[in-house]
């Protein structure tokens, strides 16, 4: 078994995806109007719109209400990246961190209120484990 993508499922998909594209320098690749995604190598943020939802089931996905779920992108230069989206984030958790097991992490909430971390492996250990 393999994962292949995290979705989310927002009200306002020309905007989640457009602060997805600028924090990851990925450009989506839109399936239909209701459904985009952002490819990396090691896997794909899917974005919905709320009309894919009754796809699935009425009212089994709801926008905006994640509060256990943390999106999380490794990158070469947390700090770097801090500095760039400064000014494209408007709701920063921290700025950036050396976490006790090894990586300095930047946390902030998307626009609908999605946690994401940028992190940069910086102990020994944590290069090691996300050694490719």
């Amino acid at each position: 078994m393999n994962l292949v993508s995290i979705r989310l499922i927002t009200a306002d998909i020309q905007h989640l995806v457009g602060f997805y594209e600028q924090v990851t320098g990925v450009e989506a690749a839109w399936a239909t109007p209701d459904f985009a995604e952002l490819t990396t190598s090691a896997g794909t943020l899917a974005i919905g719109s709320t009309r894919t939802v009754a796809l699935f089931g009425a009212g089994s996905a709801r926008p905006a209400d994640n509060h256990t779920a943390i999106i999380e992108f490794q990158v070469a230069d947390v700090d770097a990246d801090y500095r760039r989206l400064r000014n494209t984030v408007a709701d920063f958790v921290n700025e950036p961190t050396t976490m006790p097991w090894g990586n300095r992490s930047l946390l902030f909430c998307d626009p609908d209120g999605n946690m994401i971390n940028l992190f940069t492996p910086v102990t020994a250990s944590a290069i090691a484990k996300f050694a490719r």
